[in-house]
């Protein structure tokens, strides 16, 4: 068997794994793991990624967990174009800063602002959201996107140079999280816009729109079955604090 890799294109990280991927003509199979179904719960997924979470990969007998573990794995085994993952040493030690300080910061922050805004909650869930909840959300999201723009991107073209990296693709799959749930995360940022469309133009639209379709139609989801909303509600009710 070659590689797989399990994913659920509504998680961010295992968007940036798809895209990564795909944009490297990486052969693989896609085992689709349903989040919303609860299917990381299974037995059968726990044998492949004990943590219940994806993405996650297996490679024959070999299984590894932790989507920026997957990202460094794929790059070296399958030796894509440098500037995913430089060889310079400071060039490198400017993507594993990025993608040290995005776990809980903007990853944080994006993962709570798509469910408390409008949908995951609210619709899915059923359940309320205290104003002053979203708020400090809110707050939280944009103190994040001006140390992206002030300490990462600055004025260069991408987050941790002049070319693309593995830490814009992690980036740019945070981001389109909050945009789901209908939050102008680029609409006063033009620094933070335009990076955005030069990450697209590199990934290429087409696979760009594919690797977030089901996302941007979350607000289409029905609520969730009863017993659904129970198996799920204990790990994501630590989004509400």
């Amino acid at each position: 068997m070659g590689l797989e890799l399990y994913l659920d294109l509504l998680s961010q990280p295992s968007r940036a794994v798809y895209i990564f991927a795909k944009k490297n003509g990486i052969p693989f199979e896609l085992r689709s793991v349903e989040l919303l179904k609860g299917q990381q719960h299974s037995d059968a997924f726990a044998q492949v990624n004990p943590l219940k979470k994806v993405p996650a990969l297996k490679d024959g007998d070999f299984t590894l967990a932790e989507s920026v573990a997957i990202l460094l794995y794929l790059s070296r085994k399958y030796e894509v174009p440098d500037h995913w993952y430089p060889q310079d040493l400071q060039a490198r030690a400017r993507v594993d800063e990025y993608l040290a300080w995005q776990h809980t910061a903007l990853r944080s922050s994006c993962t709570r602002a798509m469910w408390q805004k409008q949908m995951m909650f609210p619709v899915f869930l059923g359940e309320q959201v205290p104003p002053e909840t979203l708020a400090s959300t809110l707050a939280e999201l944009d103190r994040c996107l001006q140390l992206l723009e002030d300490k990462f991107l600055k004025d260069q073209d991408f987050v941790a140079g002049p070319h693309i990296s593995v830490a814009d693709l992690v980036a740019i799959t945070e981001l389109m999280h909050p945009v789901s749930a209908g939050c102008q995360v680029f609409r006063s940022r033009p620094k933070l816009a335009a990076w955005r469309q030069r990450v697209e133009a590199e990934v290429g639209k087409d696979l760009f729109q594919e690797a977030h379709a089901a996302v941007m139609k979350v607000e289409d989801l029905p609520p969730a079955d009863p017993a659904i909303k129970e198996k799920l509600k204990p790990s994501v009710q630590c989004l509400l604090q």
